[in-house]
């Protein structure tokens, strides 16, 4: 790539976007290990049987799961039996699951996962004392920003914890690359380079989110997102899974109540969202778009 490329992650960076509130909301991942090439529509263009994508397809979007697909950093040879695994976003690292077998029994994971803290037959305890997955997207077909920025920060994370990092397919928010997830948190990271990324990533794991980089805890809509960033940067530093949200509470068309609750006690937020002057918001983008800020204008004891 040249020198002079310049992308819609540098444009964001010129207007200083907001990230907060920008991780898009899910309960869970399923990550399916596939070298590439990857298309526009990742999962689609892969190469899946028709009717297992359409089985795959119906339980993710009931769990309100989303699907990815991964490789290792560097291009590394893939098993000949396809891999997968399922990553619930979890409440508490304990309560959270990972399956990994045939493609076939994907389905039925993702459907049990998203239940009541059931175990799929060919799912276990994740090991709370064991290394997160995180992902860092490379999806260049869809964006180019996230091949150019993401690669080196995948490659960087990977000489750093290599059991635990995976390029995936698009992330959202392409204007933030490179963007990273850690899971089981449900933790989403952008504007990172190499350095950054593994300072970020270690804090992250001693219990300190970075939220400077933090676009958000993706388990959560992205109104919570907000208000709870905000309790961590007055209360913390905190690990991710310390503050939780309630349902956010719409008191007018553009602003919400939330109450957070941390080990200290509760409080209330309230976060009203803006919307920001059109832009161009992704290297493929064929017009200019509003983007959505969130702002929050008060915290207090519940």
């Amino acid at each position: 790539m040249s020198p002079a490329w310049f992308g819609c992650a540098d444009r964001a960076r010129q207007r200083d976007d907001p990230m907060i509130g920008s991780a898009p909301h899910a309960h869970g991942w399923l990550l399916i290990e596939h070298p590439g090439p990857w298309g526009i529509d990742a999962p689609a263009g892969c190469g899946l049987d028709e009717d297992v994508l359409l089985l795959l397809g119906r339980a993710a979007r009931a769990a309100h799961w989303r699907i990815l697909l991964v490789r290792r950093p560097g291009r590394r040879p893939v098993p000949p039996q396809r891999r997968w695994i399922a990553v619930g976003a979890a409440a508490t690292r304990e309560g959270h699951w990972r399956g990994d077998g045939e493609l076939g029994a994907a389905a039925e994971a993702v459907r049990t996962l998203s239940r009541a803290g059931e175990p799929a037959a060919t799912a276990g305890p994740a090991d709370p004392a064991a290394e997160p997955i995180i992902l860092v997207c490379t999806h260049g077909t869809h964006d180019t920003c996230c091949a150019v920025r993401g690669r080196p920060v995948a490659e960087a994370l990977a000489a750093r914890w290599p059991a635990s990092v995976w390029e995936c397919s698009h992330l959202g928010g392409d204007r933030f690359a490179a963007n990273a997830i850690v899971l089981p948190d449900a933790a989403y990271y952008g504007n990172l380079d190499p350095g950054s990324a593994v300072r970020t990533v270690e804090d992250h794991l001693d219990g300190r989110l970075d939220l400077d980089r933090l676009r958000g805890l993706a388990r959560f809509p992205p109104v919570a997102q907000a208000a709870i960033a905000e309790a961590h940067r007055r209360l913390g530093p905190l690990p991710a899974l310390a503050i939780t949200a309630g349902h956010p509470e719409q008191l007018e068309p553009h602003r919400w109540r939330v109450v957070v609750a941390a080990p200290a006690g509760s409080w209330r937020v309230i976060v009203v969202a803006e919307r920001r002057e059109p832009a161009v918001l992704t290297c493929r983008a064929a017009a200019a778009t509003p983007a959505t800020a969130y702002l929050v204008t008060a915290f207090d004891p519940a």
